[in-house]
């Protein structure tokens, strides 16, 4: 599975963006997919993700981003609106996918950064 992602860029706070994520190879294969953040200095946190038909969501992020997909989850979406500097950070699509022997694999983005100025 690969995963690349778009939308990223430098806004002001109050403002939105979107993300998009397309998944691409064994896609058949994927069934969660959700978004991270690592900002400068700080470990890699969850944001929003699909399993099970359910969407998850981090506290500092809810009411505000919004995860979407198609389908046939080959393509994500992160609605990010009022941002905010602490929401700065590189943001990674990631997939789980179900391997031949029944394991469950993590696949990643190579990652989008987002800047939010004050």
């Amino acid at each position: 599975v690969q995963l690349v992602e778009s939308g990223g860029g430098l806004v002001q706070a109050g403002d939105a963006l979107r993300l998009s994520c397309a998944a691409s190879g064994s896609t058949l294969s994927i069934n969660t997919m959700g978004w991270y953040r690592q900002a400068p200095g700080k470990q890699r946190e969850l944001v929003a993700a699909a399993a099970g038909g359910t969407l998850h969501y981090a506290d500092s992020v809810k009411g505000r981003f919004f995860l979407s997909m198609d389908n046939a989850m080959t393509t994500m979406w992160l609605q990010m609106n009022s941002l905010k500097p602490e929401d700065t950070a590189v943001y990674y699509c990631s997939a789980g996918a179900l391997s031949i022997t029944g394991e469950t694999v993590t696949y990643w983005g190579q990652g989008t950064q987002v800047t939010v100025s004050s």
